[in-house]
């Protein structure tokens, strides 16, 4: 007798999402996003939704998302993906469209397309990984990095006076009226992980229902490039991250004049 002789389907507690590709996961130990990858294929599922689903990947460790989730994807080029993700929603108005996005390029090269579809309010859910860098060309500084902290291209720390402020990229986002769900989620523990899936499960609800663009930051750790430990990553995230990037519901409304959550 064979263990899966032993285990009965009615007696599985969990089981992994049928969206979610049967391959060797490539990303470093550590990583936030095979976590978000997880989620997103079970509520695609979950809401049977696969058919009907459209993801937009651009340049960026977001790209290899088509890897792992089982649903139609349209690569786009750097910082493009709310462009692309527009003509695609608007060709076909009853699908799920949405983009899978890092820091580097929704807030830096991608600005202009981020604000404009979301000032839109076109109906696409954007999921926005924030781990202050560029994860996957050598961990340079990116609009979010914050002040003093250690990149490749800021070894001495980000300098305001030469680099600039970090870019609260969220909180610009929660202003626009075409957006009718923005928040900030996390992925480092259980319960982190379950608020970050409730989060998400809403976001997509609301782009059914055509209320608008959902906007869901993920404060995330590269443990690689900021040569860490994943657990000293998820330390460092927890102490430095959220208290610029705090987590929660920035806005929870409807598509029209920006009601922001006190």
């Amino acid at each position: 007798m064979e263990l899966k002789d032993l285990i009965k389907p009615e007696n599985l507690v969990y089981s992994k999402s049928v969206v979610q590709e049967d391959v060797y996961m490539h990303y470093c130990p550590g990583c936030s996003h095979g976590v978000v990858h997880k989620i997103m294929a079970e509520l695609i599922g979950e809401m049977g939704l696969q058919e009907k689903t459209v993801g937009v990947a651009p340049v960026g460790c977001s790209v290899f998302a088509y890897n792992y989730i089982d649903i139609d994807w349209q690569e786009a080029a750097h910082g493009r993906a709310p462009a692309v993700a527009t003509g695609i929603v608007r060709l076909n108005p009853d699908n799920f469209v949405f983009t899978y996005q890092g820091d580097g390029d929704l807030a830096s090269i991608g600005t202009a397309e981020i604000m404009h579809a979301c000032n839109r309010g076109e109906n696409i859910l954007v999921v926005f990984i924030n781990n202050g860098i560029y994860g996957m060309t050598g961990g340079q500084m990116a609009p979010t990095t914050l002040e003093g902290m250690v990149t490749s291209t800021t070894p001495f720390g980000r300098n305001v006076d030469l680099n600039g402020y970090p870019l609260k990229i969220t909180e610009l986002i929660a202003q626009l009226p075409g957006t009718s769900y923005v928040t900030r989620q996390s992925v480092e523990t259980a319960g982190a992980v379950r608020k970050c899936k409730k989060a998400l499960k809403k976001a997509i609800d609301n782009v059914m229902a055509k209320k608008g663009t959902s906007f869901v930051e993920v404060v995330s750790t590269c443990n690689s490039g900021w040569k860490m430990t994943p657990v000293e990553a998820n330390n460092w995230m927890v102490g430095n991250m959220f208290p610029f990037y705090p987590l929660g519901d920035l806005k929870d409304s409807v598509k029209g004049e920006p009601v922001l959550k006190n």
